[in-house]
């Protein structure tokens, strides 16, 4: 029996059943022998070392045993670093469900909690590992004041995507947070100080620790995969929580390049899509 992953809202938004199947050929399967264990710990980390420069060895241990237990992959998106600490992606909870067969995700609108009005909205995620069972149950919530300007409006998807980050997180024994709880991830992040490797402004993204600017970096993924510069430039102040690029701290920059390259390798046309949604509407002439 084909297993789908599903997910329900309803009450005075929608009362729709959704249902996202996915294509097991397109995903990857956890190793299963030491070897190939090994093997897939070793390419994990050698693409954190290129997207992030030094990895602590706390970090690195901590990286083998999540790819040893759960098959996280950091080239395909599902791992973040930030801070020197690691946060699983939505994809990535979404892709482990996937693999260990899980039987269905309901996620459902709390009104009671609710208040359209003040654009604040809560779910309520139930993840069954098989069918039959009780379920594991997480929540979620936003509004305006902990997601980023730039998605404003979108309180209520985004309430849901942290619900069901939070129950794939439980019902498969993840310690993580996820990058979507993150308050850090939908808010301006604090001003860093002025340090003798910046370019002499805080929130510098310029070079240090010996490594490539920022700027070059991604400047390289744009004209490699063929992206809008400015649609990127959009996108990655979004995912920062700032007002522009610059304002944002190394640390967030260096997560946003590695999210944007593993997402460009995996799905360009989905990257495409994305980025498209940053365009400003043109107003028709008469």
């Amino acid at each position: 029996m084909k297993h789908g992953i599903h997910s329900e809202a309803s009450g005075a938004v929608s009362g729709e059943r959704r249902t996202v199947s996915h294509n097991g050929a397109q995903l990857k399967r956890a190793a299963r022998g030491p070897r190939e264990r090994f093997n897939a710990f070793l390419a994990n980390a050698r693409t954190a070392r290129t997207l992030w420069g030094s990895v602590s060895k706390v970090a690195l241990k901590n990286l083998r045993e999540l790819t040893r237990k759960y098959g996280l992959s950091v080239m395909a998106g599902d791992l973040l670093m930030l801070e020197g600490r690691w946060y699983v992606t939505h994809s990535g909870l979404l892709s482990l469900g996937h693999r260990r067969r899980c039987s269905g995700i309901h996620a459902i609108l709390q009104k009671d909690l609710c208040d359209p009005n003040l654009g604040r909205w809560v779910f309520k995620a139930v993840v069954y590992k098989t069918p039959g069972s009780q379920g594991f149950i997480g929540y979620g919530d936003a509004d305006p004041s902990n997601v980023s300007i730039r998605v404003h409006g979108s309180e209520m998807r985004i309430a849901e995507t942290r619900a069901v980050n939070r129950a794939l997180r439980k019902a498969y024994g993840i310690g993580l947070c996820s990058v979507e709880e993150l308050g850090s991830f939908s808010t301006p992040s604090k001003p860093v100080a002025v340090t003798p490797d910046s370019n002499g402004r805080a929130g510098s993204n310029g070079s240090s620790r010996g490594l490539p600017r920022l700027r070059d970096q991604l400047c390289l993924l744009i004209r490699q995969h063929n992206l809008d510069p400015n649609l990127v430039k959009a996108y990655a102040a979004d995912f920062c929580g700032t007002q522009t690029l610059k304002e944002a701290s190394r640390d967030l920059v260096e997560s946003f390049i590695a999210q944007l390259a593993a997402s460009a390798k995996k799905d360009r046309d989905g990257l495409v899509c994305k980025l498209n949604s940053y365009a400003l509407p043109v107003e028709a002439t008469p």
